[in-house]
């Protein structure tokens, strides 16, 4: 998490990022892959450039994927949350609803619900199994703290989302008995 200058006084804007590992860590196991390969093939064949070659290729590998994606995150300024994902977006702190947390596959993000009923997840803050975050809960506080904050007087609570233990059952044809 990265402030602006300005000294102990409130930020001017605040920038998450994904952390280090979280970059590289989906490169790893090509790494793995590929040194697993070379070391146990039998080919007469060396790689193009050679080992050397090979090892350079990883090394500026892993420096792209470890730089690339710093720019995947949010940006909270007093009138919007900027959201960099594979294009940028500016949505403004009056049509957002809600900042949620939302699991999927072990995975754990930061949700903006917006008034549209649009939901935009972030690239980061996120936690998980292999591409742990620390201060995920700090920074998922940050964020809400920042949109309870700018979020205006037209704010509206949604309704949690259901889950399918407590979601309302409706009539439907199969348990609609003829008489």
């Amino acid at each position: 998490m990265d402030r602006s200058p300005g000294g102990t006084s409130a930020p001017v804007e605040v920038r998450i990022r994904m952390t280090v590992w979280q970059r590289v860590t989906p490169f790893l196991p090509t790494v793995v892959m590929t040194a697993a390969l070379f070391t146990t093939s039998r080919a007469e064949m060396s790689p193009p450039g050679g080992l050397t070659g090979l090892v350079t290729f990883w090394i500026v590998l892993l420096a792209l994927a470890a730089v690339l994606p710093a720019y995947f995150g949010v940006t909270l300024t007093p009138s919007a949350a900027v959201v960099r994902n594979v294009r940028r977006r500016t949505i403004p702190w009056a049509d957002i609803q809600a900042v949620r947390t939302e699991s999927v596959l072990g995975v754990r993000s930061v949700v903006l619900y917006e008034a549209d009923g649009r939901r935009t997840h972030l690239r980061a803050p996120t936690t998980g199994y292999l591409a742990w975050d620390r201060r995920f809960e700090e920074k998922f506080h940050t964020i809400g703290t920042w949109w309870q904050t700018h979020r205006g007087p037209d704010w509206t609570p949604i309704p949690p989302p259901p889950a399918w233990w407590n979601t309302p059952t409706g009539t439907s044809s199969s348990t609609a008995r003829p008489t």
